[in-house]
């Protein structure tokens, strides 16, 4: 059975009123394309980002990032 890495960052983003994906990238210090992808769930983050994202969006790592497994 495999894992996949899920979040609800747009979703949380969303949010807030002003919190562009733009707005996101430069809080946490990466590019627009690198929350795109995240967003869309093609791209893993490492642990600094997903813990500087978890901190622009005011909540716990666990209620951004989840771990779903995947029937093979």
């Amino acid at each position: 059975m495999a894992e996949k890495l899920t979040n609800q960052i747009r979703h949380l983003r969303r949010g807030f009123t002003d919190m562009t994906q733009q707005r996101l990238a430069d809080a946490v210090g990466c590019t627009r394309q690198t929350i795109i992808a995240l967003e869309q769930e093609k791209y893993n983050p490492s642990l600094i980002l997903a813990m500087k994202i978890t901190e622009a969006l005011g909540r716990k790592i666990e209620e951004v990032f989840m771990i779903e497994s995947e029937s093979e």
